[in-house]
């Protein structure tokens, strides 16, 4: 069972060899450990400095490309090496490395395709109340829209079977983390939680530079992974509301004109035309955007079929 640490990289000369250190060497039930760093367009020592502590495998893009497509080049990456278990962490030390083995237990023991580390949100000291809020709602959010049962959504200590790993495609060029799960739940794996204990803070976040841009940014993620993996819902819904709103407004028309007799308002008829024709419109794209989602669950059904057979081929 060969076991590998990935860690996204940008510009981490200075946090990489703390988290590196920490690394386990061997645990039970593994056969190897491997650590694969992926360069996200470092400009510093990022990548020698990954060599010079005896990192393995080390892949990267030269210009920055953002975390979410950071994460897939690993994936992708450890998948092509063999990996049986794909671990991922950050390279700003953030998550005790101790508990990798409560991490990747529950894949071994065959119980889950997916375990994700939760942080104890309302005890870290350098996180605010207004961040720790904004992490207990998005949880909460995914949790409802992917089935599962996570506690920390916007955790990026995570577990992946090869098989979970091989069935991912993130499309976000923001994060992967909101997006992996709900996949993971419109695919019906076993998702599961374990808790996990943090370090001292090293560095700001980078991806939180501010909460404006962080909840913007995760509004817009959100919304853009509801019309990818719930497009019927997401534009039914919405022609539901345009329609439902054309039939009040046309409903205000025929009551001013039956017992007000029929003075004005015809703006009302105007808009109610504007609303219905938009919610049945509205309502013709679903079923389009329905059987693209279909054609795209089948093309990733291919696409993993291919990576195992590749796998069969390289043994």
């Amino acid at each position: 069972m060969r076991l590998f640490i990935q860690i996204p990289c940008h510009n981490e000369e200075a946090s990489l060899p703390i988290t590196l250190a920490a690394l386990p060497k061997s645990l039970p039930g593994v056969s190897s450990i491997e650590v694969l760093v992926i360069n996200d367009g470092s400009t510093d020592r990022t990548v020698e400095v990954a060599k010079s502590l005896g990192v393995q495998h080390v892949v990267g893009f030269p210009r920055n490309q953002g975390l979410a497509r950071t994460f897939m080049l690993g994936i992708r990456s450890c998948l092509e090496l063999g990996a049986d278990i794909v671990v991922n962490t950050d390279a700003d030390n953030q998550y005790n490395a101790d508990d990798i083995p409560a991490l990747i237990a529950p894949i071994l023991e065959r119980r889950a395709d997916i375990v994700i580390g939760a942080r104890p949100i309302g005890t870290i000291e350098h996180f605010s109340p207004v961040k720790k809020l904004l992490q207990k709602l998005g949880s909460a959010v995914v949790k409802r829209v992917s089935g599962t049962t996570v506690a920390d959504a916007p955790s990026g200590f995570r577990a992946f079977s090869r098989e979970a790993a091989a069935s991912l495609n993130v499309f976000s060029a923001y994060t992967y983390t909101l997006e992996t799960i709900i996949q993971a739940g419109q695919k019906n794996m076993t998702v599961v939680s374990v808790p996990i204990r943090v370090n001292g803070d090293l560095r700001p976040s980078r991806l939180v530079r501010s909460i404006t841009s962080y909840v913007r940014r995760s509004i817009v993620t959100m919304l853009r992974i509801g019309i990818i993996y719930r497009p019927f819902q997401f534009f039914m819904t919405l022609a539901s509301t345009l329609f439902v709103a054309g039939i009040v407004l046309g409903l205000r028309f025929l009551y001013y004109y039956l017992f007000e007799h029929g003075m004005g308002h015809v703006q009302s008829v105007i808009l109610a035309a504007v609303f219905m024709i938009f919610g049945f419109q509205t309502g013709l794209l679903a079923f389009i955007a329905d059987l693209q989602s279909v054609n795209r669950r089948l093309l990733e059904e291919l696409l993993e079929a291919k990576r195992v057979v590749r796998r069969r081929d390289d043994e």
